[in-house]
């Protein structure tokens, strides 16, 4: 059961980054069309066909009614758009951009904004369905939303990305607002990025509205201390896990996948306890050293060239080869479809703690529970950014002053009853932890869905 048996009982910048090594390529990139994407083995792994079915079989473990289900399964709205913007050559390009509005039963709508070559409408969706989770496990009063817009970041100027944001921001303004959809972060922005969006949506309303959208700097009404708290829910949920599991956290060999906001600030997290890492890899690539990687070196690598690839005393690896690595603890926190069916049962890690959104395929959750490896799921291990931005938002639509501590402490406190509740439900009910997880906050949404009725 998922390794219960042996249990006893982002880094955020107030600037718009753009790496000094980034690579040449178009600045224009089609759409990736996910009807057809496939995992690395040639399964399907089209997010939202993966959501759609975590949902369907949640259903068949609660016995949910139909009706429930059919409306459980479809996006509340569901925008696309196609819009201008100028590049610094002067030649105008077009971008398509979406925004998908999975539930509001629950609260306004909630999500982030995605921008990168593969952004697709399913890919949206089925983020927005797991941030719906993801909320309604933590008991935060938010629906579910995503957004993205299909353009790679890295090649766009300063001044580009900002004609680039705030011509996404005006098609989605009928749609946004303090009480009905609020923007954040994701993939490909920053801070910077939702102080531009912000700006502009508060134009066409005529005053500023620091609530419209969450991880915006300090300087434009963000609270103090969200860059040390939206990445700090892995590493509690790594302790808990950990103690769990009795398993020493302060002599553990640690792999991470990723290494953008969610990866470098849980490696960092991590290592405060003892634990050591000894593989990191980025999109471009990977490093391993059995000894150990120094996190703060790393850091100052990738600063300066864009990559890990290439950081001094360290050997090269695949992207993917990091998954096969020996380590104690294995964080997926890059891209979904990470782990699957092919590449399951090569995992030698005994906690996966999943940092990304939809890292681990179903067909793989079967083999890795037969296997006995604990998977900590992505809706309660990703949840700090989402819980900060509450904070944000509270602070911003009712301008109430959160203190820095406060602000840090948030994710602690919300993930803890979170995990807790989660923990002892798949124990009862004998599921997996992310059975357990998708179980509760489908629940709690139906419950929502159920209560309020349908109009008129």
């Amino acid at each position: 059961m998922q390794g219960l048996e042996s249990a006893n009982a982002g880094l955020a910048h107030d600037q718009f980054e753009i790496p000094k090594a980034a690579q040449p390529v178009p600045k224009w990139v089609p759409a990736m069309t996910m009807e057809g994407r496939t995992s690395p083995d040639g399964r399907d792994a089209n997010p939202w066909k993966m959501a759609r079915r975590q949902l369907s079989e949640s259903v068949d473990r609660t016995s949910l009614p139909d009706e429930l289900h059919a409306r459980l399964a479809i996006c509340k709205r569901e925008l696309t758009v196609k819009f201008p913007a100028r590049l610094g050559d002067g030649s105008v390009r077009s971008f398509t951009g979406f925004r998908v509005q999975r539930s509001i039963s629950r609260g306004p709508a909630k999500g982030g904004l995605r921008y990168a070559p593969a952004v697709s409408i399913d890919e949206v969706r089925a983020r927005a369905m797991w941030m719906s989770w993801k909320c309604a496990l933590v008991g935060l009063p938010f629906g579910g939303a995503k957004g993205g817009v299909v353009c790679d970041p890295r090649t766009l100027t300063l001044s580009e990305s900002e004609r680039l944001n705030r011509r996404f921001a005006t098609p989605l303004s009928p749609i946004l607002g303090t009480e009905i959809d609020i923007p954040a972060p994701d993939l490909g922005t920053g801070p910077q990025a939702k102080a531009w969006f912000m700006d502009t949506l508060s134009m066409h309303l005529g005053h500023a509205d620091p609530g419209l959208v969450t991880g915006k700097p300090i300087s434009s009404g963000g609270p103090e201390g969200r860059a040390e708290a939206t990445g700090g829910g892995i590493p509690y949920c790594t302790g808990w896990a950990c103690e769990r599991l009795n398993i020493p956290l302060g002599t553990t060999h640690v792999g991470v996948q990723g290494f953008a906001n969610v990866g470098a600030s849980t490696a960092k997290l991590v290592a405060a306890p003892g634990a050591v890492s000894v593989a990191v890899s980025d999109i471009d690539g990977g490093v391993s050293n059995c000894d150990q990687i120094d996190i703060n070196a790393l850091s100052d690598h990738v600063r300066h060239h864009g990559t890990v690839g290439g950081f001094p005393g360290a050997r090269a690896i695949g992207t993917r080869e990091i998954l096969h690595l020996p380590c104690d603890l294995l964080f997926p926190a890059a891209v979904e479809a990470q782990i699957t069916a092919s590449n399951a049962r090569d995992i030698s890690s005994l906690v996966i703690i999943e940092g990304a959104n939809g890292p681990t395929i179903p067909d793989a959750d079967h083999i890795l529970r037969e296997r006995g490896i604990t998977v900590v799921p992505d809706i309660l291990c990703s949840n700090a950014g989402v819980i900060v931005s509450d904070s944000d938002w509270v602070e911003g639509s009712q301008r109430f002053l959160w203190s820095a501590d406060q602000v840090r402490q948030q994710p602690r406190q919300v993930t803890s009853v979170g995990f807790a509740k989660m923990w002892d439900h798949s124990l009862e009910m004998r599921t997996t932890l992310r059975e357990g997880a998708l179980d509760m906050a489908i629940k709690r949404v139906a419950d929502a869905l159920a209560i309020r009725g349908p109009y008129p």
